[in-house]
């Protein structure tokens, strides 16, 4: 009986390893970036939220409807790539909570927890709910290369393709990039393949595969719209394609970036393509600071109460 407290007792005594994720390192050194940007441009930026203070309230209004608009077409793609129906009061309240959890965590991880907890709380087993999250990710970034695809040819010239030499792109294309294919296959070929049978499954119902791709579209159609009210509120004068197109572009190239709900990364991206594209740096400054004003700091703790009272009643 006496020799078992001995062993606990001398457990704390050997070395023990943590590791540090590299995701959370990442986001560290992009916040770290962006923050001495800011420090030395901080002249741009105080400009910036100066002219948001006196911008529009009608078109800063619209953007507010727009953001709402977001969790429900949230929702609406979750629902179509799960195969239950799920409580839609419970399901859009989820999807709320989950935008203010998403900015707590790198890489997307707050969200993630909080819809996977949720569809396991409605029944669905762990790697069926895992599998519904990786539904409703292909369909949003499937959304995107459509949107970027149609948008294009309308705005010539926002976007640019670097210049590079013809023999670099072939090593890249030869070497580089099926790297990690053969790396991660190993490990991702099951997902992957339950991904496959999921969508497989979701469109052979059609309102699921319409709930899906509306809502998986609707969505990132509506936070260009967002950025698109804050332009015109502060007098930005470029089109509504030219600004879906900027800001659906440097959504997916922030989202790379392990940063908690693309902070830092997307604000960075988003002012830089905007200057790039013809617009002032305290335009581009005002309007990054209005987006993430109307979809982030705002609803961040009424998010995150929505959050607690789902945990509290057992929802999450």
């Amino acid at each position: 009986m006496t020799s078992e407290p001995c062993a606990v007792a001398a457990t704390p005594t050997a070395p023990v390893r943590r590791r540090v994720p590299w995701s959370l390192l990442g986001s560290f050194a992009v916040l770290f970036g962006v923050g001495w940007l800011a420090r030395r441009h901080w002249s741009v930026v105080s400009d910036g939220a100066g002219r948001l203070a006196v911008a529009d309230q009608g078109w800063l209004l619209c953007g507010a409807f727009a953001t709402v608009g977001t969790w429900g077409c949230a929702a609406l793609a979750q629902q179509g790539a799960a195969a239950p129906s799920l409580p839609r009061g419970r399901l859009v309240a989820a999807q709320f909570a989950a935008s203010a959890a998403n900015h707590l965590l790198p890489a997307g991880l707050g969200a993630s927890a909080v819809n996977l907890r949720f569809l396991m709380r409605c029944g669905l087993s762990a790697p069926r709910s895992a599998t519904a999250l990786g539904v409703k990710a292909t369909a949003s970034c499937v959304a995107r290369i459509t949107l970027i695809a149609v948008l294009a040819p309308l705005a010539p010239g926002v976007l640019r393709v670097p210049e590079v030499p013809a023999p670099v792109a072939l090593a890249v294309v030869a070497v580089v990039l099926p790297l990690p294919a053969l790396l991660l296959w190993a490990r991702c070929r099951r997902a992957l393949s339950a991904v496959a049978a999921d969508i497989r499954d979701v469109h052979a119902r059609p309102c699921r595969a319409a709930a899906l791709w509306g809502g998986s579209f609707a969505f990132a159609t509506l936070h260009a719209c967002v950025l698109i009210a804050v332009t015109r509120a502060i007098g930005l004068t470029l089109s509504p394609v030219h600004v879906a197109l900027v800001y659906l572009a440097a959504s997916s190239a922030a989202a790379l970036l392990p940063t908690p709900g693309g902070i830092g990364s997307l604000d960075a991206v988003l002012a830089l393509s905007l200057a790039a594209t013809g617009a002032p740096a305290v335009e581009a400054t005002s309007a990054v600071l209005g987006y993430r004003l109307l979809t982030v700091w705002l609803p961040l703790l009424p998010g995150l109460l929505v959050l607690g009272v789902l945990v509290r009643r057992r929802a999450l």
